[in-house]
């Protein structure tokens, strides 16, 4: 023992420790949430190859239209790779067209598009342009230019051209949306309060930005008054534009070349995509009026 009273042979045991046992219905349960994470996101990826069968199941399941819509994607890469066993599945995209969701109508529309060569896709894309729902109406209208038809002009240059937004039901407005803000298609756009105190919605049908407000907030609207005005988002504003190059008539080429000049837009991807387009309908104006002459 050493002056200080410490005895060097003696050795002090560290405590023990505990070991904290995982519970094993803990470590079940995080074992399921993970599964469960990635049965959700395998399910719902678009990306995911779909068999025959479970394409022909998709396209009938309504209850789920992602399922629908995951098909529908499905089908549209067959046709681009010309494989000929996606004509089996054509009787149910018609069938779409009809679909009373507006998701299922828009997506039929654009995948029917896809196949130009096809007579049932033709007429059910004609009909289309009649549809209660603009974002239908359009892709109809983008879809049958791929058919080299004109019929969807009127819609296509409807998306030029602000978007007249009308109130479903009368009664007092109540709104915060201000000029010049972004929307989304769904977007709450305003509440309008009827005189039996119930409140109905009005939510934008379409993307892009708000470009005039006819009613404050606060004022009575009746059905079907003018509420506002929604202009078209960029990229379908570019698309039309697009198309307009193919089906586009001499008539068009006073707002399309407000586009080109910028009267229209500060967007130089629209300037140059509208320059490019009047120019292949003087084009084809010009071939045109030539080929009557001889």
């Amino acid at each position: 023992m050493t002056e200080n009273g410490n005895n060097p042979e003696v050795r002090i045991a560290p405590p023990p420790v505990k070991r904290i046992r995982a519970s094993g219905p803990i470590l079940v349960l995080a074992i399921l949430f993970v599964v469960a994470c990635f049965l959700t996101w395998y399910l719902t990826w678009f990306g995911r190859g779909l068999s025959d069968a479970e394409i022909t199941k998709y396209l009938s399941d309504y209850s789920h239209p992602r399922h629908v819509q995951h098909a529908l994607l499905q089908v549209q890469e067959r046709i681009e790779r010309g494989d000929k066993t996606a004509s089996q599945w054509y009787p149910q995209i018609v069938a779409l067209a009809g679909n009373p969701e507006t998701e299922l109508r828009l997506t039929a529309a654009w995948v029917m598009g896809s196949d130009n060569k096809s007579e049932e896709f033709h007429n059910a894309l004609k009909k289309l342009l009649m549809d209660p729902q603009p974002i239908v109406r359009r892709n109809a209208a983008l879809a049958l230019v791929r058919f080299n038809d004109a019929s969807g002009r009127a819609a296509l240059m409807a998306m030029l051209n602000p978007f007249t937004v009308n109130a479903p039901v009368a009664g007092t407005l109540e709104s915060s949306l201000s000029k010049a803000a972004s929307v989304s298609r769904g977007t709450l756009l305003a509440r309008i309060r009827m005189q039996s105190g119930e409140v109905a919605a009005m939510r934008s049908p379409l993307s892009g930005s708000i470009d005039n407000i006819m009613v404050a907030t606060g004022a009575n609207v009746t059905t079907g008054q003018p509420v506002l005005t929604i202009k078209s988002d960029e990229q379908s504003i570019w698309e039309a534009l697009r198309a307009l190059a193919v089906v586009g008539t001499r008539e068009d080429l006073a707002l399309i070349e407000n586009y080109a000049s910028g009267a229209a837009t500060n967007s130089d991807r629209l300037k140059q995509q509208a320059a490019l387009t009047a120019n292949a309908i003087k084009s084809r104006m010009n071939v045109n009026e030539k080929s009557i002459k001889q």
